[in-house]
């Protein structure tokens, strides 16, 4: 059965004919029963597309062809104009406590500021709470990355209600580990491992690259750190007389680089490396690859949380093996953990 109903749109009155059954059970997507007008679950499909990298003109045109009404460009901007309160809510939310891992990374966008484009930086703070619940605290868009700036942006988590951070899980930017000290002085700071590993064989011959990375793995899985340290022994006797800057490297950086090397696996394995927050900017650049920029910055955190939120299911999950991470924390950390479980 086919009913007939007139609905009001930004263009005028358009008639339409929806589907109806027997039983009452059909739900319309676009208009909904007894609606009027069109908006709600077309902006849905609007907020969608903008989502997955779409363009303006690109929207207008797949409204067309699909429902063969004519959007203008200043609708569909209208549209995305509306999750901004939403975006400004979730930024300002309030934290738990206490976070177990921060994983704190940045990348690179263009924004355009008086008609000329800029290159911003996106600082992210990838999170694991203390039930193993994994989170996005937030999204900051800088003029460049640097150690003070990311000292400002922990502030603002500490404002938000963060009083304690168990690890604190970062690349090797100068000054990093100095402005965490500031704002969490009890934070474990643990170097990421692959980035150590990037940076220090960034020079090394193609012939020997799999044999230097081969000798590095020996350091960080090691037992222990004494173990480390003889792995890194044995790795200055191969390698010095060709490579002597590999090994200073890591003794500059070892303390933060063995950090992790004090607890079980389960833990090393979760803090070792800023990987989980790269594969979070990866899905970002994988929708955002073919924009070249943003008309300015409010643009582009509009773009990256609607990105982020209709694709929660990719990152938003616990911890695998979180039991056995929890009864470690627990051990090592004791009242200072356990006392915001299940919070």
């Amino acid at each position: 059965m086919v009913t007939h109903k007139k609905i009001d749109t930004d263009l005028g009155e358009v008639h339409i004919s929806p589907p109806r059954e027997r039983t009452g059970e059909f739900e319309p997507q676009i208009v909904g029963k007894w609606s009027r007008q069109l908006g709600g679950g077309l902006d849905k499909h609007i907020l969608m597309m903008y989502a997955h990298g779409n363009s303006y003109s690109d929207i207008k045109r797949q409204i067309r062809e699909i429902y063969g009404v004519d959007y203008s460009e200043s609708s569909i901007s209208e549209v995305t104009e509306q999750v901004w309160g939403e975006v400004v809510n979730w930024q300002q939310r309030p934290l738990l406590s206490l976070y177990c891992v921060l994983f704190l990374d940045g990348m690179y966008f263009t924004s355009r500021e008086g008609g000329k484009s800029t290159r911003k930086v996106l600082y992210s703070i990838y999170s694991i709470d203390a039930n193993g619940e994994r989170d996005i605290l937030g999204i900051y868009i800088k003029e460049s990355e640097g150690a003070h700036e990311w000292g400002r942006v922990l502030e603002d988590l500490k404002r938000r209600g963060i009083e304690d951070v168990l690890f604190c899980c970062v690349d090797g930017l100068k000054g990093f580990s100095e402005s965490i000290e500031q704002v969490f002085p009890k934070a474990i700071v643990q170097r990421c491992i692959v980035h150590m590993v990037r940076s220090s064989t960034k020079y090394v011959s193609y012939q020997y690259i799999k044999s230097v990375c081969s000798d590095l793995r020996k350091i960080y899985s090691a037992v222990d750190r004494s173990g480390a340290e003889m792995a890194l022994e044995a790795f200055k006797e191969t390698w010095n007389a060709k490579y002597p800057e590999i090994a200073k490297q890591w003794e500059a950086n070892w303390t933060e680089l063995m950090a992790f090397m004090d607890y079980g696996s389960g833990i090393r394995k979760m803090i070792y490396t800023t990987n989980s927050v790269e594969a979070l900017h990866r899905q970002i650049r994988k929708v955002t690859k073919t924009k070249g920029s943003w008309v300015n910055d409010k643009a582009l955190i509009k773009q990256l949380y609607l990105i982020l939120m209709y694709g929660s299911k990719s990152w938003n999950k616990k911890v695998l093996g979180w039991l056995n991470i929890s009864k470690d924390l627990n051990q090592h950390f004791g009242k200072r953990f356990s006392e915001h479980e299940l919070e």
